[in-house]
């Protein structure tokens, strides 16, 4: 399955963007979806997670009641609203899939299979 990562760009802290994560290959109705991120120098970090159905989801505890993942399975697109924006959010965003139909949704990178290509979230003050 390829992923193809989009909705980044500058803006002002305070502000909101929506990433998508597109899906083709394949349907990933039924695995479950990350969003991750990498600032510079830094390692990368889980961001939110969503089940394969969308019935669950998971946060980073520095992103909760900011950022909302959804998905929209007919369309096979995950999406990742982020709100309230600050300058420690800067970093490339990708998102990821698991390979094996309805495994649980993760915090952990390693537990991802599919990645795409990142978009770039710039946040200034």
């Amino acid at each position: 399955v390829q992923l193809q990562a989009s909705g980044g760009g500058l803006v002002q802290a305070g502000g909101s963007l929506r990433l998508s994560c597109a899906a083709s290959g394949r349907s990933f109705s039924n695995v479950a979806v990350g969003w991750f991120r990498q600032a510079p120098g830094k390692a990368r970090q889980f961001v939110a997670a969503i089940s394969w159905s969308g019935g669950n989801t998971y946060y980073a505890d520095s992103v909760k009641g900011r950022f909302t993942i959804s998905r929209d399975n007919a369309k096979n697109t995950v999406y990742l609203q982020m709100n309230s924006l600050e300058g420690v959010d800067t970093a490339i965003y990708y998102c990821a899939a698991r390979d094996r139909i309805r495994a649980i949704a993760t915090p952990s990178a390693y537990d991802y299979d599919y990645w795409g290509q990142g978009t770039q979230v710039t946040v200034s003050s």
